[in-house]
């Protein structure tokens, strides 16, 4: 896949991704204070591929998680920063074209919900789709764009709920939960 080579750590000044501040507050009459992390909410689309019978998933190498595994590679869904003036749906459409390498009409992508990630630190919030695709819908191969370095996977619809629970594959708690919701709607 890729090669992940000459790594060091150093201290992070300015940052178009992250700020730190400190939040100092008083709750039930004691004064508090609580480090945190400002960083861009998100957009997240499960996709479905109608013809391989299979959730189109995206892995790529995260740094804070090589920290942890040593591994750093995470399966996740389809995601992006939102840090565009645009719309959610049309941010997740873009990401589902760069990521992914498909076109999907915006009517065919259905928000589900939206919720709170890392909320210890950053409290970002997390816009889910959902949409489906097919081959005819393919324009490229995926991948990203500029230096990202994403590599397409279809995990197929049998192996999806026992992946759910693999502890072996680094993967998000929202993958977990978008699929979840998919298994959800099967009745």
């Amino acid at each position: 896949m890729y090669t992940i080579d000459d790594i060091s750590l150093e201290p992070c000044g300015a940052s178009d991704f992250v700020t730190l501040e400190r939040m100092r507050y008083t709750q039930d009459g004691i004064c508090k204070s609580w480090d945190l992390a400002r960083v861009h909410d998100s957009v997240a689309v499960l996709l479905y591929h109608r013809g391989r019978n299979a959730f189109v998933l995206v892995k790529q190498f995260r740094p804070p998680v090589y920290l942890k595994n040593r591994d750093g590679f995470t399966y996740e869904l389809c995601a992006g920063i939102v840090d565009k003036e645009k719309p959610l749906a049309v941010i997740a459409q873009e990401e589902i074209h760069e990521e992914c390498g498909y076109d999907v009409a915006l009517e065919e992508i259905e928000r589900i919900t939206a919720f709170y990630t890392s909320v210890g630190f950053a409290g970002a919030k997390q816009t889910l789709y959902y949409a489906e695709v097919d081959d005819r819908m393919q324009v490229h191969d995926g991948g990203g764009i500029d230096t990202e370095s994403i590599e397409v996977v279809y995990l197929p619809l049998e192996a999806a709920q026992a992946f759910i629970l693999d502890e072996a594959k680094a993967k998000t708690p929202g993958i977990m939960y978008a699929l979840m919701w998919f298994f959800s709607r099967q009745g």
